[in-house]
């Protein structure tokens, strides 16, 4: 009988060396001190302060979302609080050229990409002008379908690839969306091509009410990308600074033809998953909320700044202050625009001639409308 191999491989210690070396990448801990001094990326102070202003801006603009939703003037609402650093550190890496292919709750991003504030209140309310994204503002609409995104994203990195554009294609999904199939094939076909994307997974711990330790055995979601061959790495989601250096690498990577990269942001809502009748308290307790109120990212990165002193209470009121007036304004917008028809439906829906059978009820509702 042939001696056992004393060498034989050992697939248990690779899974936990593999795991083990997915460390958490901080740069800002949650006393705004820096303890990562080579990844400190030196911002200058106006983009410190515009940073912080968008994400001011962007807590407010949650907190009145969500009252107005209340209120019966917004129809589908996915809360943002907490995720601050998540969406819009990642989004200020990016350049004009680039496309966000955002989730539900993604609409802040898509905000400081240019789509009009008044347009995102009729996408919530269903309004078939806030899916007609301007000329020039390079987002898709939201993405319902979990992970759908992720396959939508590859395909539009693949386009940006085969016509040499130096942008990049960046797309966003929760820690349900690793559980997705979808999610899988996007990121295995972008890395097969080497295709310019970012993949976003908003780790904030919950997938509705299912907490992500239910939803796989991996240790973190980050090393999901690595069955892929796409660089991949784990970064607090809380932090501001930590999670701008990961996406400005990965964005440097895809742009120089390196192939995409997958980050993984570990953070947490402090709200409902969504307006429509989630209860957080069924499954979250008021430990774990107070203990992720800690590492809060405006207050973390609140700190940061003034001890730069670039940063103020009366700074933060103005920001406050014109929050409210501009989603004043725009909710007024949106409430002026026109009531939506089934013939309009039907005209966006078919081009050229219609059939006899929609001819039919284009008619019949033509005569309903006139009414």
């Amino acid at each position: 009988m042939a001696a056992k191999n004393s060498k034989q491989f050992d697939p248990v210690k690779t899974l936990h060396e593999i795991e083990e070396k997915f460390e958490m990448f901080q740069i800002l801990n949650e006393e705004g001190e820096i303890v990562n001094k080579d990844a400190d990326p030196k911002m200058s102070d106006d983009e410190l302060t515009e940073l912080m202003t968008r994400m001011v801006y962007t807590r407010i603009l949650d907190q009145r979302s969500i009252s107005l939703n209340r209120q019966g003037r917004l129809g589908f609402y996915a809360p943002t609080a907490g995720q601050e650093a998540s969406q819009i550190a990642s989004h200020f890496a990016l350049e004009k050229e680039d496309f966000i292919l955002p989730g539900y709750r993604d609409v802040p991003q898509m905000i400081w990409h240019g789509l009009p504030l008044s347009m995102a209140f009729l996408w919530s309310r269903g309004h078939f002008h806030g899916n007609a994204i301007p000329e020039g503002v390079n987002v898709f609409p939201p993405q319902i379908i979990i992970g759908a995104q992720y396959i939508q994203a590859a395909g539009v990195a693949l386009g940006m690839q085969k016509r040499g554009l130096k942008s990049v294609a960046m797309t966003y999904t929760g820690d349900g969306g690793t559980s997705q199939g979808d999610f899988y094939e996007g990121i295995n076909f972008a890395g097969a091509f080497r295709s310019p994307a970012i993949f976003v997974i908003q780790n904030n711990q919950y997938a509705i009410s299912t907490h992500r330790d239910v939803q796989t055995a991996a240790k973190t979601l980050a090393q999901k990308g690595i069955a892929a061959g796409i660089p991949s790495i784990l970064v607090d989601g809380m932090d501001p600074l930590a999670v701008y250096v990961a996406t400005r690498d990965a964005r440097e990577r895809a742009v120089n033809g390196e192939g995409p990269t997958l980050i993984e942001t570990y953070c947490y809502r402090y709200g409902p998953h969504t307006m429509a009748g989630d209860d957080p308290t069924r499954y979250r307790t008021s430990e774990t909320d107070s203990e992720w109120e800690k590492r809060d990212p405006l207050i973390r990165f609140r700190k940061y700044l003034e001890e730069k002193g670039v940063w103020d209470e009366a700074k933060e009121e103005v920001v406050i202050e014109r929050a409210k007036d501009e989603i004043k304004e725009a909710i007024k917008l949106a409430d002026a625009a026109p009531k939506q028809k089934v013939t309009d439906f039907i005209k966006i829906m078919h081009k050229g001639d219609m059939p006899y059978n929609l001819k039919e009820q284009f008619d019949i509702y033509t005569e309903k409308e006139s009414k």
